[in-house]
């Protein structure tokens, strides 16, 4: 890949998705995009100035629903950040996309409709992070119980990821994730994302401390309607578009 160019908002993992465009159509099965997003207080649009618009607003405006419907992906989560420990940035907003496959995630970025939303991305945006992520086991619940709240847990490991952990009372896991790779991002690399539901009055607590992880984010969040579909999306992953040979 010569000229190699990215986004003003992070890094691309050229090496990973030089591995990707390698990969046989039977081994390109789906994958969950996470995206941890800080906004920008206005956007830029360089000479444009900021439009009228926060960089919240410009992300609302980049949102591409019909790029993403035509390439059979699925959006299975988002939510605005509540409460958040461990390590910086602060994050605003948490967005999932369920990839079927990663020609997909290429076809779409080739997209004219793509392309064209792309820019609002680019204006809203002061730095992310989206890492290809990857069921570990089987999500217990069909949905997510409307009462408590949502935790996110991004970590990584000094020896790596553990095989299993004790949750505290009230913690019902609601989808474990191995990081592939990280997409987008800076040089931090994470072992692991976990998605835990608390019920109300439970403790959070041993989930916000990050306890044995080198490094983290764990973030509280609110689930946006109706993209509160996690759960689903991997329990449907069979049905998600397979690639063509």
């Amino acid at each position: 890949m010569s000229d190699r160019r990215g986004p003003g908002y992070g890094e691309p993992n050229w090496e990973m998705i030089g591995r990707w465009f390698e990969l046989p159509p039977d081994e390109d099965t789906p994958f969950w995009a996470v995206n941890l997003m800080k906004y920008r207080e206005r956007a830029d649009y360089g000479d444009d100035g900021d439009q009228g618009r926060t960089g919240r607003e410009a992300d609302d405006a980049y949102t591409p629903y019909g790029p993403l419907a035509e390439i059979g992906a699925m959006i299975a989560f988002a939510g605005d950040v509540v409460d958040q420990r461990g390590a910086d940035p602060t994050w605003d907003r948490i967005g999932i996309v369920r990839y079927p496959h990663r020609a997909g995630f290429f076809a779409m970025q080739q997209r004219d409709d793509f392309k064209d939303q792309h820019v609002h991305k680019e204006a809203g945006m002061a730095a992310t992070i989206v890492m290809s992520c990857l069921p570990v086991e089987g999500a217990p619940l069909t949905a997510t119980p409307e009462d408590g709240t949502v935790v996110l847990r991004v970590r990584r490991f000094a020896g790596g990821a553990p095989a299993d952990e004790a949750l505290p009372d009230g913690v019902t896991p609601l989808s474990r994730f191995a990081v592939e790779g990280v997409i987008v991002g800076d040089a931090r690399t994470w072992d692991e994302v976990r998605f835990d539901h608390v019920a109300e009055g439970a403790d959070a607590g041993p989930l916000l401390d990050l306890a044995g992880a080198e490094e983290g984010f764990a973030i509280v969040v609110a689930p946006t309607a109706p993209f509160d579909r996690l759960v689903e999306s991997v329990a449907t992953a069979d049905e998600a578009p397979k690639r063509e040979a």
